[in-house]
């Protein structure tokens, strides 16, 4: 129950905390305003006054295990399908050691970036590989991040007409009863949950219209989030149009899918039409600017969603398309791409950058305890000093975090404990795991 107050930062996202917050018992007790003082006594003051403080920023779409896998020379410079064709014969490789250091280094990576919580969507599950989810979740919990945890699936493969190879699917009956496990095991419905479970088949091209059914009912009876890659090229609408005679809004419709339950991943080829249909059912969208741009798949129509009522959230993506799990850089990207889009440097502040990063994501995840600095809520903080020379001269605090390009926070909280700590994770060798990482990566060159 120790009251710590956060006393007079430099900058916070929240007007009505300009003199600091309190926090007590894993969540923000209050707001202090400029020149004010904490209502009750403190137990601990610390000086932010050097600090740019955000709210945790909420990461909504990750492949862990693709940190293994970064500038992978079958990979580079090719687009989605290509690309995909390359890596999963590489990926089908994995096992249980090799995947733990993928997910400990994704996870410290996002951490460092100001990420307090973190969705991955992890649907490979070689043979060997069955307790994926169980070793993320194991994981988070060491480092105590918050994650939502998609159980992923792929039905459909080569055989089937479907993208991925015959050795990286698995049987239905087999996905929907080890979703059902985690669900019981490991889904916390509760606030200020640490661990929560969503479903996930991977996508169009690599999953069966009876999978994503049956995961429409399951999510309902457990009362979980849905979450796929949807959008993401023309070639998936190619697909979808030549598989099921429909293009991939329509059969999102068609699977029992289009309801605030989803989110999905890219949305980037949606017509004003069904960014409307997808807006009026409150489907949730994650952005991934970097990997959009690395892939050249194209640009999410971020502003029309969200003006549709969609809620838009921010990833970073897999690591083999972005090539980094750090969050605050994907903000910058966010701004960057959405202004190229709309050819309006207006278009997109640093301020609604950081709102898909923060509220938007929280709200993807459908969580209303997260993503915002205000009372009764978690106590998921970021704090970012300006002392690089990149920073020398800005005038907006807030503003320079985005458009001089901070990567790396300073401070970390998560429910009220501090996870980073003068830009260290807490409880990790960096340069430890960055050894037994590249280790296990060089078996996948």
């Amino acid at each position: 129950m120790t009251r710590l107050f956060l006393k007079d930062p430099l900058a916070i996202l929240e007007p009505a905390a300009a003199g600091g917050i309190v926090v007590e018992n894993g969540r923000i007790a209050e707001l202090v305003p400029a020149g004010g003082a904490p209502a009750a006594p403190v137990d601990e003051v610390f000086d932010c006054s050097r600090h740019v403080v955000l709210p945790g920023l909420v990461n909504t779409h990750h492949h862990f295990y693709q940190t293994l896998t970064r500038a992978h020379p079958d990979a580079i410079d090719k687009e989605l399908f290509p690309w995909l064709q390359a890596l999963y014969p590489i990926w089908a490789r994995l096992d249980e050691d090799s995947f733990r250091q993928s997910v400990r280094l994704a996870l410290t990576e996002l951490l460092l970036s100001g990420c307090t919580t973190a969705a991955d969507h992890h649907y490979l599950f070689p043979k060997g590989l069955e307790r994926a989810i169980d070793i993320e979740a194991e994981e988070a919990r060491a480092l105590g991040i918050r994650v939502t945890l998609t159980r992923g699936s792929m039905n459909l493969s080569q055989k089937d007409g479907g993208l991925p190879p015959d050795s990286v699917v698995q049987d239905e009956d087999d996905i929907l009863a080890d979703s059902e496990r985690l669900l019981n095991q490991l889904h916390d419905r509760s606030d200020g949950a640490m661990v929560q479970i969503a479903l996930a088949p991977c996508s169009p091209f690599s999953v069966t219209k009876s999978l994503m059914e049956k995961s429409a009912a399951l999510a309902e009876r457990f009362d979980c989030r849905l979450h796929t890659h949807l959008g993401e090229t023309e070639d998936e609408n190619r697909f979808c149009e030549a598989r099921f005679q429909c293009r991939p809004v329509d059969y999102l419709e068609e699977v029992g899918w289009m309801g605030p339950r989803t989110w999905l991943a890219h949305g980037i080829h949606f017509t004003s039409e069904e960014c409307r249909r997808l807006g009026a059912h409150k489907v949730g969208v994650c952005h991934c600017p970097t990997s959009n741009a690395v892939l050249a798949s194209g640009f999410c129509p971020v502003s029309e969603l969200e003006a549709a009522g969609s809620p838009v959230g921010l990833g970073v993506d897999g690591s083999a398309s972005n090539d980094g799990s750090n969050l605050m850089e994907g903000v910058r990207h966010a701004l960057m791409l959405g202004r190229l889009r709309t050819g309006s440097a207006s278009a997109v502040t640093a301020r609604d950058a950081l709102r898909y990063a923060t509220s938007g994501s929280a709200a993807c995840l459908g969580r209303a305890d997260i993503g915002r600095i205000a009372p009764g809520l978690q106590a998921d903080l970021a704090l970012f000093t300006l002392d690089e020379l990149r920073f020398s001269g800005a005038h907006d605090p807030i503003a320079a975090l985005v458009l001089c390009g901070a990567t790396r926070a300073d401070w970390v909280m998560v429910a009220g404990r501090w996870r980073v700590v003068e830009g260290q994770p807490v409880g990790i060798d960096i340069a430890r795991l960055r050894a037994e990482h590249g280790a296990a990566a060089r078996r996948f060159g």
